[in-house]
């Protein structure tokens, strides 16, 4: 009877430490960052709502609920990565990796492709992107990876070693062909070794040969005969270097755009009164460009609304590098939210004449279910490294 009582105690003890511990992180989760998370994911509804409203005959709330039910399955993804412990990534960061190369090769093999690229797995139920969880998982795999060097990080062997591991992904994201994604896996790859402590001089070789290989491929291989880019994708830059040289053809897109925005003026036209969005002036209007119908249905107000909500989110970001309780945490911190941040200044450049049409979705806003998922997913290991590095403290 003894021994069962006892028994029963410890199991009591045990049960209530096993709830201390998500009650704890509770406690210690950034509550500033959630509720900005939770606004942009509000207000991500509110604009597809009325951006959407007239893309499917018969049912105005078709993407407002596809795109509400990718929110709920990112949430619990959230939840998931709140719960465990970053130290976990840390450990097996070669399977991140692997997995991400084996999802992309996957692409290749079976993908299906759309618009002149093979980024997709159909699911038949939804269709997968890789290279969105890939930008989260190409971060955590290098933040593990610089984090075990430790002072060796400052060493070129070791400079040559990251770069060398983050070429596989890009190139094969690139090769989809995927120019605007790969420049948000390099983006990520710069800020992780900013962070990690690579050398400045180090860093100034490595944007040197980024600037000469960028003019290579721009420039010098395409003189040569041997093109790199897509015929498309050379548009693309061309009509940004010279947005009146083609409004009827190459830069129709960014010229409807920038139209878009700039007929919204203060207050915007309404739903029903902005005729680029509804007579469908504008592609993709409800993902690439979904930024330029915001603008010109909620005009300059209801932009500045979400860009605040995106640099309130950035701040926070930055606030947890630097209550990161370890150097993996602050790696994995700062790679996360300049790969956030570049996306969003990509996205919104695009739309007003500042950057080339790449692609790149706006989080939060854009359709689609994986960029959806993957950013919920790493807001999450945001808040599970802020938490944890308050305990330490």
């Amino acid at each position: 009877m003894a021994l069962d009582y006892a028994s029963s105690r410890s199991a009591a003890r045990q049960r209530r430490r096993e709830l201390a511990v998500p009650v704890s992180l509770v406690r210690r989760l950034d509550w500033i960052l959630l509720a900005a998370t939770v606004a942009l994911m509000g207000y991500g509804l509110w604009i597809i709502s009325g951006v959407t409203h007239g893309d499917v005959t018969g049912d105005p709330n078709h993407f407002l609920i596809r795109q509400g039910v990718f929110m709920a399955v990112g949430a619990v993804g959230f939840v998931a990565m709140l719960v465990v412990d970053p130290a976990f990534f840390r450990r097996y960061k070669h399977v991140l990796y692997a997995t991400t190369l084996g999802a992309m090769i996957l692409v290749f093999l079976a993908g299906t492709a759309a618009r002149g690229s093979k980024r997709w797995i159909d699911l038949s139920f939804f269709r997968l992107q890789p290279s969105e969880f890939g930008k989260l998982f190409f971060v955590l795999f290098l933040a593990g990876f610089l984090a075990d060097r430790g002072k060796r990080v400052g060493e070129m062997r070791t400079l040559l070693q990251a770069v060398g591991l983050a070429i596989v992904p890009v190139g094969l994201v690139f090769l989809q062909p995927d120019f605007g994604t790969a420049l948000v896996y390099t983006a990520a790859l710069m800020a992780v070794l900013f962070v990690a402590g690579t050398r400045w001089l180090h860093l100034g070789i490595l944007a040197g040969l980024a600037v000469g290989l960028a003019v290579a491929v721009l420039w010098a291989l395409p003189a040569a005969g041997l093109p790199v880019l897509k015929s498309y994708q050379q548009q693309r830059i061309t009509g940004f270097l010279h947005p009146n040289s083609d409004p009827q053809g190459a830069t129709y897109n960014q010229a409807q755009a920038t139209i878009a925005v700039g007929a919204g003026g203060i207050h915007g036209r309404g739903v029903s009164g902005a005729t680029q969005t509804n007579l469908s002036f504008l592609p993709e209007h409800a993902t690439d460009f979904v930024f330029a119908s915001l603008a010109e249905q909620r005009g300059f107000l209801g932009a500045a609304v979400l860009l605040l909500l995106y640099l309130l989110v950035v701040w926070r970001g930055l606030k947890v590098i630097t209550v990161a309780r370890d150097s993996f945490s602050a790696i994995a911190a700062g790679g996360i939210v300049l790969a956030f941040l570049f996306q969003v200044f990509v996205n919104v450049g695009m739309t007003i004449g500042i950057a080339p049409i790449t692609g790149i979705p706006v989080p939060f806003v854009s359709v689609g279910g994986s960029s959806m998922v993957a950013n919920l997913l790493a807001l999450g290991m945001l808040q599970a490294i802020y938490a944890r590095g308050r305990a330490r403290g």
